[in-house]
């Protein structure tokens, strides 16, 4: 099958999008399949051979971040390149509402195509005051994906319609099968993600950690993710300033060799999460992990079942949990093990079957509405075989 995907968010930029995309892309590949991405991307980017540049990508504020777009006149006629010269049997397109890639491949592919909505988004003014001019992309779109049951909740509520729930895929082998690093063993909290973007909550856990070394002064929080590294210790007594590391940006390696190796993974987010795809990475490489308690992320973590949860944005409530899980590891134990036990189901064994069947079925529809309308031609003009 040829497959084109679209990436809204720029590829120079990784995020839990981009990633997932990436694998998608790369599970479908090893299966035999050819497949094409377009992606927003600056012209110094180093690019995987299935992915096509259409151009560099500009900040806009969305869903309580602020996402790299690519949008205009020069973006439509690359869209539309990339489709003629691709001649796909289904476009995937993500996020297809964003000011992107997405909404464009909407205006201009002809053809089967699917969506996926990894937004959640329960008060989106700007997604219902834009419906009018999203309505008639939407309509071409043959069948829809959402990450999670937020996500589809979004998309019922401000767009209508609905969508089957498909969660992101990961590698859990790959993470499994991690070698833990001695240096980043041994009382460690990790923590992955943008340092500077208020809604990963690193401020909460930073509020936290006060109390975290005041019980438990061994303790040290190894940080991995890009940004200001003096501003987000600033909070922080001199004195404690020592036991955060930051590691900047780590390689896919160094991450599954780091989620393997903490004590405990903290996800402290605040906020605009429809899935939480690093508690999926979290808990495939056995990590314990205390979340807030997002909606999505409770799901996640099967209503708290295969990880920890506390309430969203207290910091006092997430020392009072990590001290506990810091001294228990019967109890950290425990959770290592329904969470291997748990996130089977992302595997992409699992979810690329479920994709495929999608698009199988998208693609099965509009043959089948090709033959019908041939033969109807054929028996108007008298050409009616037996």
């Amino acid at each position: 099958m040829k497959i084109g995907i679209v990436c809204p968010y720029s590829w120079d930029v990784p995020g839990g999008v981009q990633f997932h995309i990436r694998d998608l892309a790369e599970h479908l590949i090893g299966l035999g399949h050819q497949v094409s991405v377009l992606a927003p991307a600056d012209d110094e980017t180093p690019l995987p051979p299935y992915v096509v540049s259409a151009g560099r990508a500009v900040p806009v504020p969305y869903n309580g971040s602020v996402a790299r777009l690519n949008f205009g006149f020069l973006s439509a006629a690359r869209v539309r390149r990339w489709l003629h010269d691709g001649t796909f049997d289904v476009i995937h397109i993500h996020e297809p509402t964003s000011p992107s890639l997405g909404l464009l491949t909407c205006w201009a592919a002809q053809g089967p195509i699917v969506a996926t909505f990894h937004t959640s988004n329960p008060r989106s003014r700007a997604m219902i005051a834009a419906y009018p001019i999203l309505q008639p992309a939407l309509e071409k779109i043959s069948a829809r994906i959402a990450v999670s049951e937020y996500a589809r909740r979004t998309l019922v509520e401000h767009l209508g319609g609905d969508a089957v729930v498909i969660p992101n895929g990961v590698d859990v082998g790959f993470f499994d099968k991690a070698e833990p690093k001695v240096e980043w063993q041994g009382g460690t909290i990790g923590f992955i993600g943008r340092i500077d973007e208020p809604r990963k909550g690193l401020p909460v856990l930073m509020r936290a950690l006060p109390a975290i070394l005041a019980a438990r002064p061994e303790t040290r929080l190894l940080v991995a993710g890009r940004g200001d590294e003096e501003e987000a210790v600033a909070s922080l007594p001199e004195a404690m300033r020592e036991r955060v590391e930051f590691l900047g940006m780590v390689s896919d390696e160094d991450k599954a060799r780091l989620l393997r190796s903490v004590d405990v993974y903290v996800a402290p987010n605040t906020g605009g999460e429809s899935f939480g795809i690093i508690l999926v990475e979290a808990m495939s490489a056995g990590a314990p992990v205390l979340a807030s308690d997002l909606d999505a992320f409770a799901q996640v973590l099967d209503l708290g079942a295969a990880g920890e949860l506390f309430a969203n944005e207290d910091a006092e409530a997430l020392a009072s949990a990590a001290i506990r899980l810091l001294g228990d590891p019967e109890r950290r134990a425990e959770l290592s093990d329904r969470g291997r036990a748990h996130v089977r189901r992302f595997d992409w064994s699992t979810v690329g079957a479920d994709i495929l069947a999608v698009y199988e079925t998208v693609t099965d529809g509009a043959a089948s509405v090709a033959t019908d309308e041939r033969t109807g031609l054929r028996a108007r003009f008298g050409l009616a075989r037996d």
